[in-house]
């Protein structure tokens, strides 16, 4: 199966590789240091999506290059980026959580409804930040190919989170087809395979970035490219219809499991509710 789903953790020595089908977890352990501080910035500035300001050099890199990526293949079938500037950055009152949203959604001709970049950096009591940054590509319903997503989590100096993955946008158990068109025939399982690797001494998140998830996700990013987003697959209108239902389920249950009980306790409950509204309104347009 090939929608590598990993988590990379020192602190408990036994990370998980798995997948987005019923499978068997694989387990995998890795040791994981750095040394490498995080960035600060005190200027108060508006600080931007691409700037990645929280994060390592290789993770930054990494995820530039993913959007770069993403809006030099779609071009001007994206529009700009017309968010408030109060939602394109925000933080709470007392300076200690930060965080960026990005959206850039598709022409009338475009069979891309949107792209939705974000980051959120947020001290912890106990020391240390918590650094969120993630990419996702969602669909129309006039096609019913995966969306793209990655998610990078570091909690520590030594654990860092990887959702990498293509959500599949119909059951994968009814269609026998799909699965193979889009998991099987593209070999991703290769990818998969390349992040179970074993270190034979301790590595670091940094260098687990550059020289592992890097060109997985860049491999990922390209499939989605030239197999969802710019190959034509005609539904009727029953199927798109069912695809629509689906995606708006998906997208809401985001909103309502991950961000409305996270984001007040980050942001306080007038930055979350100005900032979730937005989100609302991109997901159900």
């Amino acid at each position: 199966m090939a929608v590598p789903i990993a988590l990379f953790s020192a602190q408990f020595s036994t990370p998980l590789l798995t997948n987005s089908l019923p499978s068997s977890p694989v387990l995998k352990r890795f040791s994981c240091s750095s040394s490498i501080p995080m960035e600060h910035y005190s200027d108060n500035r508006q600080l931007k999506f691409k700037e990645f300001p929280y994060v390592s050099v290789p993770h930054k890199e990494l995820m530039v290059e993913l959007v770069s990526t993403l809006e030099n293949r779609l071009g001007t079938s994206l529009l700009p980026c017309t968010l408030p500037s109060d939602v394109q950055y925000f933080e709470n009152q007392t300076g200690t959580a930060h965080g960026s949203l990005y959206v850039r959604s598709g022409n009338s001709a475009s069979q891309v409804d949107f792209i939705l970049g974000s980051w959120v950096h947020c001290n912890l009591p106990t020391g240390g930040a918590l650094n969120i940054t993630s990419l996702s590509a969602y669909l129309r319903p006039s096609t019913d190919a995966p969306n793209f997503l990655i998610e990078v989590i570091c909690s520590s100096p030594t654990t860092l989170i990887l959702i990498l993955d293509l959500p599949p946008r119909k059951d994968l158990v009814q269609h026998p087809d799909y699965l193979k068109t889009f998991y099987e025939d593209t070999q991703l399982d290769k990818q998969r395979q390349l992040l179970e690797t074993e270190p034979t001494q301790p590595i670091q998140i940094d260098e687990l970035i550059r020289d592992h998830i890097s060109p997985v996700a860049k491999v990922m990013l390209d499939t989605w490219l030239d197999l969802c987003a710019c190959a034509e697959r005609r539904l009727t209108d029953d199927e798109s219809k069912t695809v629509a239902k689906r995606d708006r389920i998906n997208r809401n249950k985001t909103i309502e499991i991950d961000l409305e009980s996270s984001f007040p306790r980050l942001f306080g409950q007038e930055v979350a509710n100005r900032v979730l509204g937005v989100l609302r309104e991109i997901y159900n347009s």
